[in-house]
């Protein structure tokens, strides 16, 4: 599911977007913003709807086999255990997934090719015909050939890379949270005898509380916008503003905004939080540099009193 620093890399992009835009309605962004995270559950169930493609391939596979010129007893007697598994059965009818598929308009039809070269890859594989082998099946031994299709067939598919990086745009910073999100699925399907117990990941562990979260670190951001720049250029006179990244002035206010207005939030948790997200999003020296201005803003806020934390140990 979505931790909290996911959901900041999430305002942050949709800050840059807003920044980066002529136009300046808030809302529209902030709409941006939560249609962003639903993405991320719509990827997941696109994911879920592919393992599935590759496991109905078994049967146009056989038919395949069994229609050649010259079928051999095997291809005549093809294998179809993978369209009975119970990880799969039971996702097929779990409600949940059938209203997302719905909602989502999931469908394969647009790129037939992926399942074949996908379960090309698995048939080929040992531990398909380990699998296969088996007599003493259980819901863990089918969840085993269901997280090998995810892990080492379609994780490993160029081709199913490519399919994800055309249809959403954060694929490669979300694709972290959605193997938590199908982790997090294998670990819920866990009933062999009562299906509708097995539940699909939640986005996120409190939906009220994280939407909340984005959206007044979005709007407080914005909203304090020249502020908090005017606090920041205090602290970089020796900067030419031209050579600060657009990047670094974003978490440097997403932090401040923190600072003054998330009072359950430690300091130290949104500080070490933009350092690690600066890492990844903007240039190797922006790290230091960061920390270097937060401290000092830090410092002065704390002079002035204005801090305002919730509980012991909140502040320091």
């Amino acid at each position: 599911m979505l931790n909290r620093r996911h959901l900041r890399v999430k305002v942050l992009q949709a800050l840059y977007a807003y920044h980066q835009s002529d136009t300046k309605e808030i809302k529209s962004f902030e709409k941006h913003l939560l249609g962003s995270i639903d993405q991320v559950f719509e990827m997941y169930i696109w994911m879920l709807s592919l393992i599935s493609e590759v496991v109905d391939y078994t049967s146009r596979d056989a038919e395949e086999r069994a229609n050649k010129h010259l079928p051999s007893a095997e291809d005549l007697n093809a294998n179809k255990k993978l369209l009975t598994n119970k990880f799969i059965t039971s996702l097929l009818d779990n409600k949940e997934y059938i209203l997302a598929v719905k909602k989502y308009k999931v469908e394969w039809s647009f790129d037939p090719e992926l399942a074949k070269s996908l379960f090309d890859t698995l048939k080929a594989s040992p531990d398909y015909a380990e699998y296969l082998a088996k007599t003493d099946d259980s819901i863990q031994s089918d969840k085993d050939i269901i997280k090998f299709i995810f892990k080492k067939v379609i994780l490993k598919s160029s081709l199913a890379e490519q399919v994800f990086e055309d249809k959403f745009i954060y694929w490669p910073v979300d694709k972290e949270v959605l193997q938590a999100l199908i982790a997090k699925t294998f670990k819920n399907f866990s009933s062999d005898d009562k299906p509708e117990q097995n539940k699909l990941a939640e986005i996120s562990g409190n939906w009220v509380e994280d939407r909340e979260f984005v959206v007044n670190l979005f709007e407080q951001t914005i909203r304090h916008d020249a502020a908090y720049q005017e606090l920041i250029a205090q602290k970089t006179q020796n900067w030419e503003p031209d050579r600060i990244a657009m990047m670094d002035t974003l978490l440097m206010k997403m932090a401040i905004v923190e600072f003054l207005n998330f009072t359950s939030i430690p300091v130290k948790v949104t500080i070490n939080e933009y350092l690690e997200i600066s890492k990844e999003f903007s240039t190797p020296k922006s790290n230091s540099f960061i920390n270097g201005i937060l401290d000092k803003i830090l410092a002065e806020l704390k002079a002035e009193n204005k801090i305002k934390k919730m509980g012991r140990g909140l502040i320091e």
